[in-house]
């Protein structure tokens, strides 16, 4: 019995452990992050380098931008969206290429964005103006509506 109660203890341990270090590691992974945050859901520490996602605004940035009723255009993403995923490899260039200042607002780690902008649907692209929402553009759209979407809306 005192062998059974050893070795379970021992397993314990050793999962404690286990649990520790990889707090720890995901801990330095979000350390300097662009989000503010002490820790991060690791599918964001896996896009944390990628070029394609380091246009962050953060809410209370974009509420600012809106209460001073600049004209701002947000892509809401979720690190976990497959969709996402597949968009924004695309999205990304056709934004810079418009001369698009497109900021990028992180769902999965802000979470109150999805009341809040009255979203359904990631990835969604909204164009402000004003304070006001002036169009948006919800799902994986083709690059021919992205186009679409910042000439008719965001660089008329």
């Amino acid at each position: 019995m005192k062998k059974v109660i050893i070795f379970g203890g021992m397993v314990i341990l050793i999962f404690v452990a286990l649990a520790v270090v990889s707090n720890l590691q995901q801990t330095q992974k979000a350390e300097g992050n662009a989000f503010g945050k002490e820790t991060l859901h690791p599918a964001t520490i896996e896009l944390k380098d990628n070029p394609n996602y380091q246009n962050i605004i953060l809410p209370e940035e974009l509420e600012n931008e809106l209460s001073k009723e600049e004209a701002v255009t947000v892509y809401f993403y979720s690190s976990t969206c497959q969709f996402c995923k597949e968009t924004t490899p695309r999205l990304v260039p056709i934004a810079n290429e418009k001369g698009v200042d497109l900021v990028q607002y992180n769902l999965l780690e802000f979470e109150d964005g999805w009341e809040k902008y009255d979203l359904t649907a990631t990835p969604t692209v909204i164009h402000f103006e004003d304070g006001l929402e002036k169009g948006r553009l919800v799902g994986a759209a083709t690059n021919e509506e992205f186009e679409q979407f910042f000439e008719e809306l965001v660089l008329k």
